[in-house]
Parts: C-alpha cells; structure tokens; sequence
C-alpha cells in the first residue's frame, strides 16, 4: 500500500510549467501532492495537448485565482494548414482534408489582421464550457449534436513567426475566453484550406510576465532535497495582484475589515478604481485580502485572506 500523504497548510503561487499529454488538473493534483498542498487551484485551464505557464494557488491564494483568469496571455502556436480536426488540434479526429492554395505573405497578413480586435469566437466543441451544467467535451466525446456558443474576446496580437511548408508558426496575444485553437481554425477557413493546432504553448499570463516556470521533474527533483528546497518554488500570493490599486489601513481599519465592516484607508486610492477590486494591505506590507472602494472612498471587505479575520 501507498504511504498517505499528510498534507499541510501552505499558502503561495506557483508557477508551473505544464507537460504535454497531461490535463490542468492532473497536473494541479500531482504538483499538490509533491507539495503536500491541502488545499489547490488553478488560474485557467491549458488543453493537454498545451504546454506552459499554468499559475497553481495554493491555500489562501486560491482566493485570487478568478482574478488571474480574466488577465492578458500570450502563446506560441504551430498550425498546420489543409487538415481540420473535431477538436480543432492534433489530438482530434481528422474531419475534412483540403489543398491549400498558394499564397503570399500578404494574404496571409490580411487573414491575420481579420482576427485581430475585439471578436465574436464560437468556442471549440471540445472545450471545458459548460451548457446545461456539463462540459461541452463530455457531450461531444457521447456523440451528441452541440453548438458551441459564440463569445466576446479581444486579440491583441496574431502575428507570423516562421512558414515553413503548411506549417505556421505564429504569436498569439489576447483577452480571457480567447481559444487559439478557434484562432487557428478561423484562419483556416479565411485562407480556405483549413487548419488545426499541432502545438501550443502558453509563454506568460500578466502579472507573470517574465516567468520563472518549474517543470514537474525539477519540482521531483527538489521534494528530494528536502521540503525548504521546493517550497522556495513558491511566489508570495501577493504577486498576484501586482497591477491592482492597493488601499493601506492602519490599525483600526484593519480591525475594521477584519470584522467585515468598511474602513478608510490612509493612502489616497485612485477614485478611477471606484467599483473595481482593490488589494487591501496593512502598513506592513502585507496583504489582507481584496475589497472594493466604495464611492464614499471607504474600502469594503470582499475575500480576506485568514489572517486578516477577526478570530480566526
């Protein structure tokens, strides 16, 4: 029998550098179980065939993850032109194969600037999208006739790297809710050949802009060096709120807020953040969790992290 794992509170970001043929969550569950996490989540999720950036919350950081979603992202992605798939990538069924004509680099241009900007994108059929409580791909792997939905995203850059043959090599810059896989299938169907994902890969996700990633072996390889070499792996879950208008309290408004009541914050808060989410920090510098300024400029509690709770 396996030995059970005693599993710890720890609080912190990691960010982790996803193989191929794994899904986020079983990538989430076997670096939780390496950290001896007892409590974990992941910041969106990459499609097995993906590699890359896959930010990992653990503890009380799981309380950002949903603000992590809704970042900016960038990926690298080969597509393969002539060649559409059900699921839009490699790992799908072949559906339809087609000659791809001869273009130019300004065609190809074109096609790509018409993807660029705010979108309507029908999602991949095989997607982690829910309709009726149920992931599309669930529905999709039973057979069924689905129609993905169409959403509203933003592509901030859909540029060419390298051509080599039918295969693209492109850079990719877009909003949440952006899949490249979609990307990569529309310009297809512009070009009039068809397209698919060969691979994918996610290079960094704001605030994590220069990432330093760790690969599940390098996470193996520290747990065997003992538990202060891999936990030094970990970002402070303040990291992930670099970018956010910060309000500071003194002592009495961090009573305040520790007993969920409104307080003001001794630092002048831009009045633009009025609404938006906010990070709440003591003179410390450490951080109480996240609010909301309210229109008097007072700071209301939101999530707090456990430290910052009255009588926890």
């Amino acid at each position: 029998m396996s030995k059970k794992i005693s599993f710890r509170q720890l609080d912190g970001i990691l960010l982790l550098d996803k193989p191929s043929g794994l899904s986020s969550n079983q990538a989430l569950q076997q670096a939780r179980h390496l950290f001896r996490a007892a409590k974990g989540g992941h910041t969106g999720s990459l499609d097995p065939l993906a590699t890359g950036l896959l930010p990992l919350c653990f503890g009380e950081a799981t309380k950002i993850a949903g603000l992590l979603l809704g970042a900016r992202k960038a990926y690298e992605t080969t597509a393969v032109l002539g060649l559409t798939t059900d699921s839009d990538d490699a790992d799908g069924a072949p559906l339809l194969e087609r000659p791809v004509p001869d273009f130019d680099d300004a065609t190809l241009e074109a096609a790509l600037a018409g993807l660029r900007g705010p979108l309507h994108q029908r999602a991949p059929i095989y997607s982690a999208l829910k309709q009726g409580g149920e992931p599309l791909y669930a529905r999709a792997r039973r057979g069924e006739s689905i129609e993905a939905p169409v959403r509203d995203v933003v592509v901030h850059r859909f540029e060419l790297l390298e051509r080599d043959g039918l295969a693209l090599r492109l850079h990719v810059e877009c909003g949440s809710g952006t899949y490249v896989r979609s990307l990569v299938r529309d310009l297809g169907e512009t070009l009039g050949c068809g397209a698919h994902v060969a691979t994918l890969r996610r290079l960094w996700i704001e605030p994590f802009n220069k990432p330093r990633m760790f690969t599940l072996d390098e996470l193996k390889e520290r747990a065997g060096e003992g538990e202060a070499a891999l936990d030094a792996c970990l970002l402070p879950l303040e990291t992930g709120l670099v970018g956010f208008p910060e309000a500071t309290l003194d002592a009495d408004g961090c009573r305040r807020i520790g007993h969920g009541q409104p307080a003001r914050p001794v630092t002048e808060v831009p009045a633009a953040a009025s609404g938006s989410p906010v990070a709440i920090f003591d003179s410390a510098r450490r951080c109480l969790g996240i609010g909301r300024l309210g229109d008097d400029g007072q700071v209301e509690p939101q999530r707090l992290f456990r430290w910052a709770v009255a009588g926890s």
